[in-house]
């Protein structure tokens, strides 16, 4: 099986590291989730994961209860931290060399971000996880993923999610709701379909990084997408990209 991407941004959601609880880490969720990166590692594919923090905390949430939103960001990068060391762990169990690299400087506990080193260690055949988004308050994972992405020259985005797709609404609310096979960004930025804030789309546009939006609940589905496979949602420049 050759791989249809060689290097690749995993862009995981904190609550998907949360497993049925909802909150915090589940341990035996990140090792499953470690276990599917693996499989990608043996095919000798090039993979970085941005990891989010919404399973400890939310900075958009806490500002709307009255914190200053810098600091609720800060503090939600803080957690993003936290959800990359279990992964790490989870990595390293099974063998898988990783290393952690923060937008914010914290030495004792992982790498500063560095564009060329965080190159090196994927040529290597190392995991890289990002952690602590971009370093900057008002700025989501998601666009962290998407800057990423364009500095290591990712060929594509996985989005991992805990729905098989991207849908018109909530399909956890209406049934109704209907999933798209394929998108191009204007249509996410049109339909404003929150499956990724308006920076991320347009830095994906801009640098014609597409995207695959998919169920990571699903054992196997990482693999999945990096073949090439049919799957989620594809999100590309122009439609059917």
């Amino acid at each position: 099986m050759t791989p249809k991407y060689r290097r690749a941004i995993l862009k995981l959601s904190g609550e998907a590291l949360a497993g049925s609880k909802g909150y915090g880490i589940d341990p035996t969720v990140a090792y499953s989730i470690a276990q599917q990166i693996k499989e990608v590692i043996e095919m000798r594919v090039q993979l970085a994961i941005v990891v989010g923090g919404g399973n400890i905390w939310r900075g958009v949430a806490g500002s709307a209860k009255g914190m200053d939103r810098a600091t609720a960001d800060y503090m939600g990068m803080l957690a993003t931290v936290l959800n990359a060391l279990a992964l790490q762990d989870a990595l390293e169990n099974l063998d898988v060399d990783t290393r952690v690299q923060t937008a914010i400087e914290m030495q004792a506990v992982a790498e500063t971000y560095i564009r060329r080193r965080a190159m090196r260690h994927l040529e290597k055949g190392r995991v890289v996880i990002f952690a602590a988004g971009t370093g900057n308050p008002y700025f989501s994972t998601d666009t962290a993923a998407a800057l990423r992405a364009a500095e290591i020259e990712a060929q594509v985005i996985l989005m991992a999610k805990l729905v098989e797709g991207v849908y018109s609404a909530d399909p956890l609310k209406d049934s109704a709701a209907k999933k798209f096979e394929t998108l191009n960004y204007i249509e996410v930025l049109n339909k404003e379909l929150k499956v990724m804030d308006a920076t991320a789309a347009s830095l994906c546009m801009d640098n014609q990084i597409p995207s695959i939006v998919f169920n990571i609940t699903q054992n196997g589905n990482i693999k999945k997408a990096i073949l090439g496979e049919k799957i989620g949602t594809y999100i590309g420049g122009v439609k059917g990209d």
